[in-house]
């Protein structure tokens, strides 16, 4: 058994199982050494370095060593005695460990310490800006003397660990790299299929949801991320949600609105459901949903990529609406990107194209979510069933039992979205430098197939483009209902240049 210090040594004091890992964690072993694997790190040190067996000993440890992790914190400060917090402040009350410690406490529980204040000494930061993702606007705490620049509220608090990967993603350029797509390809062609990718981003997204059969929707959806995005005040409000999704559903939903009912994402396997992810109580998603909107609040002037992939899975998390929370997620990517000037009008990053392109891309999507969920069903195996039928407030009925809401209500507020936002960027840089690259060359190559065959037959760009679409997907044959579509092509020797205009065309694409 390893010998742990730090936060696990806490974690089995205390006996606290946090949902998620600890990003980094600590033991005591004959040499010094780190191990780094898949994003987590394994320190290893001698036993000279070994803390006090205390709170204090152990939680200044972690802290200086080991980072920030607010879900563990938060279930920590629960069972530990106040005053033993309170008898190690009163013995540092300048310590910058202690001074963090009463502010997390205070920050986290809502509770007030038996402390009368800092009175002199330096600010420091409740996050290492170096580390983490921050508020861009801090706020001093004069009680604690501490600096508040934690990217969100009490109410939700998600945290970004800048590791390579998401220092990548903050210096990604999005607007950058659609300028030099417009430069090999031209204003015009760029434009137009910008207009393509958003109906392709509408069917994809459909797609993700395995919905993308319905046209009427395709297209509602489209016209919604055209005219919307960047477009709210406030994009999170109960208000714009609540508008945002009846024009995305449509006026034949049957249900609008927050819920006010359970969800659970599964499925039926064989004659048993099988549940992937339960979503937070839903008299917990009003706070859950105004402190997502404090983090897109405080967090204005970061990263725009980061900022996107926070609040879009962030809402997929909170699960907060009836129907449409899907949608309604991977339109948020377009709206940050859109607000924050990451990508300019008219362009929709066809995201949802991206992940569901190939088998791998589209696990990828899933492996991401599944990193907060099944840990999560890991950790509350037992405290759900399936029960008798019930109705809810809003009408729904349902037979999920979860007993843990609010012993699993620290998970949901204080996420790791580290994985999420390299995630994201990935399938952003995959999407311009590919996705979008392929459809520019696709036009540009369809364009010049179009003037070459219009020197061979006239037509307007519909039936050309029909023609053109006939006779490379025959193999470059002349089917007899492209003929009897377009009488001109009974004629052989008109037909055998029209295909030859074809081919040739395709031939100096190559």
């Amino acid at each position: 058994m390893a010998d742990w210090i730090g936060y696990r040594w806490l974690a089995g004091h205390y006996g606290i199982s946090p949902v998620q890992a600890f990003r980094t964690d600590s033991a005591i072993a004959k040499s010094r050494s780190t191990v780094r694997a898949d994003g987590y790190v394994h320190q290893y040190y001698t036993p000279a370095v070994r803390p006090a067996p205390t709170l204090a000993g152990h939680l200044t440890f972690a802290l200086k060593h080991e980072g920030v992790h607010l879900e563990f914190l938060a279930r920590l400060f629960e069972v530990v005695p106040q005053d033993e917090l309170e008898t190690w402040i009163a013995a540092e009350p300048t310590g910058q460990y202690a001074r963090r410690v009463g502010f997390f406490y205070e920050f986290l529980t809502g509770r007030v310490l038996a402390f009368a204040g800092v009175t002199a000494g330096n600010y420091v930061a409740a996050l290492d800006e170096e580390r983490y993702l921050v508020a861009q606007e801090p706020i001093n705490n004069p009680r604690w003397r501490v600096r508040d620049n934690l990217p969100g509220t009490r109410g939700y608090c998600p945290l970004v660990l800048r590791s390579e990967r998401v220092r990548e993603a903050e210096q990604y350029d999005c607007a950058r790299q659609l300028a030099d797509l417009e430069s090999e390809f031209g204003a015009d062609i760029l434009w137009r299929s910008s207009v393509w990718l958003t109906i392709k981003e509408s069917r994809a997204s459909f797609a993700i949801e395995h919905e993308e059969q319905y046209d009427d929707r395709v297209k509602r959806f489209a016209a919604v991320m055209e005219r919307y995005c960047g477009q709210y005040e406030e994009p999170l409000a109960a208000e714009t949600l609540g508008e945002l999704q009846r024009q995305i559903l449509g006026p034949r939903a049957t249900r609008y609105g927050m819920r006010r009912s359970p969800v659970f994402v599964g499925e039926v396997d064989g004659f048993a459901e099988v549940v992937h992810y339960i979503a937070p109580h839903w008299n917990q998603v009003p706070g859950l949903l105004c402190g997502l909107s404090a983090f897109a609040e405080r967090t204005v002037g970061a990263p725009a990529l980061v900022r996107a992939a926070v609040v879009s899975f962030g809402f997929v998390y909170i699960h907060p609406m009836a129907d449409g929370n899907g949608r309604i997620s991977r339109f948020l990517v377009n709206d940050v990107l859109r607000r924050d000037r990451a990508i300019p009008e008219p362009f929709i990053l066809p995201i949802s194209a991206t992940i569901t392109s190939t088998v791998i891309n589209r696990r990828g999507y899933d492996h991401v979510l599944e990193l907060f969920s099944r840990p999560l069903l890991r950790k509350y195996a037992d405290a759900w069933r399936f029960g008798r039928e019930q109705l809810a407030e809003d009408g729904v009925r349902y037979n999920l039992q979860f007993d843990a809401y609010e012993d699993a209500l620290p998970a949901w507020r204080y996420p790791d979205m580290t994985d999420h936002v390299e995630y994201l960027a990935d399938v952003v840089q995959l999407t311009i430098e590919q996705e979008m690259r392929k459809e520019a060359r696709y036009l540009r190559s369809l364009r010049a197939t179009r003037e070459r065959v219009k020197q061979v037959i006239e037509g307007p760009d519909s039936d050309i483009d029909r023609i053109i679409r006939s006779v490379r997907e025959s193999g470059g044959n002349i089917s007899g209902k492209l003929r009897k579509e377009f009488p001109p092509l009974e004629d052989e020797a008109l037909a055998a240049k029209v295909v030859e205009a074809i081919r040739s065309a395709a031939d100096t694409a190559i």
